[in-house]
């Protein structure tokens, strides 16, 4: 049966759609599950949004994508990635890229192996380590899957655990699906594009990721091409985002996209993301990406309906105590 961890990948549902004769009736359905719950299943088919009952399913499974992305397509979009997120302390063996930004989220705090580390991969494996030793940090690792298989094999060896697992989404620019619809507060409100976030923009990240030291600044900013989106209602900023633009100008990325609880289901995010992607299609970038973990089901369906399919995941691996 499916778990909340195939949310965002391809599965096949066969459910119960009758009886005849006493015998039940069965149909099958290929898509991607975009939502599960204790009563409920919902597939993004090719014929569109499909919900079924729990009680007429008759078995699920996961199924591998009709097409994996090229070893060099997922180098090239965790290179933008990497571009967007950008951590203040680097150092780089062979190809891979180490990264620390004083334990701020782990994108910016785990190496990157991807492309040849110019020694052995237990080598490898041994100068992270040493790495973020002399950082006085833990040692993360981030393996794009299947691309760093090899990694994640010589990882489980030495007994190193793992968080839990990261869809990377991509979609087509323009997106698809923006309007909030009519009547809802997102409707008529205003979204304000900077270059530099405000202290507020700021105090509600630091929410989102338990604080904002200063490494979590050059983060943010340090990036050639990067908007920060402010929404505000009757003067108080209830729903952020940022965008930036990396890649060779192809990519843009979307991240930190937020909306107060008490502004939540009116169709901010939605607003929020409409404009970044105006801002980015207009600087050039053909495609967006985003990254969200698997869990995060709400978020997972909402990028679903804009358009954006699992490119590949990737798992944070965490180093033995």
């Amino acid at each position: 049966m499916l778990r909340q961890q195939d949310v965002g990948h391809r599965i096949v549902v066969r459910r119960i759609v009758g009886i005849r004769e006493g015998r039940p009736l069965f149909s099958d359905a290929l898509g991607e599950l975009v939502e599960l719950s204790e009563t409920h299943l919902t597939l993004a088919t090719a014929q569109g949004q499909l919900r079924v009952p729990v009680a007429q399913v008759h078995r699920a499974k996961r199924v591998p994508p009709t097409r994996r992305p090229t070893a060099a397509a997922v180098v090239a979009l965790e290179r933008a990635a990497d571009e967007a997120w950008p951590a203040p302390t680097r150092g780089r063996l062979g190809d891979w890229l180490l990264r620390a930004a004083d334990g701020w989220t782990g994108r910016a705090n785990s190496a990157l192996p991807i492309g040849d580390p110019d020694r052995t991969l237990p080598a490898a494996v041994d100068a992270v380590e040493r790495w973020y030793a002399e950082q006085g940090r833990p040692a993360l690792i981030n393996t794009p899957l299947p691309l760093a298989a090899p990694v994640g094999a010589e990882l489980d060896t030495r007994g190193w655990g793992s968080r839990p697992p990261t869809l990377v989404q991509t979609a087509p620019l323009p997106l698809v699906d923006l309007d909030p619809g009519a009547g809802s507060a997102a409707a008529g409100a205003d979204v304000d594009l900077v270059a530099a976030p405000s202290t507020a923009w700021l105090a509600i990240a630091a929410g989102r990721k338990g604080g904002l030291p200063d490494a979590a600044r050059h983060v943010l900013t340090a990036v050639d091409q990067v908007r920060f989106a402010h929404v505000y209602v009757d003067g108080t900023l209830v729903a952020i985002g940022r965008g930036t633009v990396t890649g060779q100008g192809r990519w843009l990325g979307l991240s930190l996209i937020e909306v107060l609880p008490e502004a939540r289901r009116q169709g901010l995010a939605r607003t929020v993301i409409a404009a970044l992607a105006d801002w980015g299609g207009s600087a050039g970038a053909t495609h967006a990406f985003l990254q969200v973990e698997q869990h995060n089901t709400a978020a997972v369906a909402l990028y679903r309906r804009l358009g954006f399919t699992t490119h590949h995941t990737y798992l944070t691996r965490v180093a033995p105590h």
